[in-house]
């Protein structure tokens, strides 16, 4: 297999500044090839580095629409929507996908929970008009209620 032949830009010195996905396929060949003194170790490293930050992100996220919508849930019943209940559930399925894929995210779930209840509890007050005091301070939901946690629709008559 020949190598790869290295992209330069107009604008700058190298493929990674110029095209991150040509540099990219351009890596990955040298890496097929086993042309290790062609490769851009530096900034491989850091685009290693930058998928277990797009993995945080990703789990982070899905966690806090559950986290939203369960504070909307539990703060307004009388305006529960399908599209509330069915948020949970496909997020839900987004967390446990990117958990089995993961599995060592699961030790950084507590951090991950806390970033995500930060910024649910302030969307939470936006959407609902609510004040942000409404909010319990901290994540009231244990991993296993935000996982499981039966989201009824249609809702269940509220039993008094």
């Amino acid at each position: 297999m020949a190598a790869p032949r290295r992209v330069e830009s107009p604008r700058s010195g190298t493929a990674y500044e110029a095209d991150l996905a040509a540099w990219s396929l351009e890596q990955a060949a040298h890496l097929r090839a086993g042309t290790w003194d062609r490769l851009d170790l530096a900034h491989l490293a850091d685009e290693i580095e930058a998928l277990s930050r797009t993995e945080h992100h990703a789990l982070t996220s899905a966690l806090r629409v559950i986290l939203l919508h369960l504070l909307k849930w539990d703060h307004q019943p009388q305006r529960r929507t399908c599209g509330w209940a069915t948020s949970i559930k496909t997020q839900r399925l987004s967390v446990a996908e990117r958990i089995e894929d993961c599995p060592s995210l699961v030790p950084l779930l507590p951090q991950f929970l806390a970033r995500a209840y930060r910024r649910a509890r302030i969307e939470a007050a936006g959407e609902t008009g609510l004040d942000e005091s409404v909010f319990p301070a901290a994540c009231p939901y244990p991993y296993e209620a935000i996982m499981t946690r039966a989201i009824a629709w249609p809702p269940e008559p509220e039993v008094s």
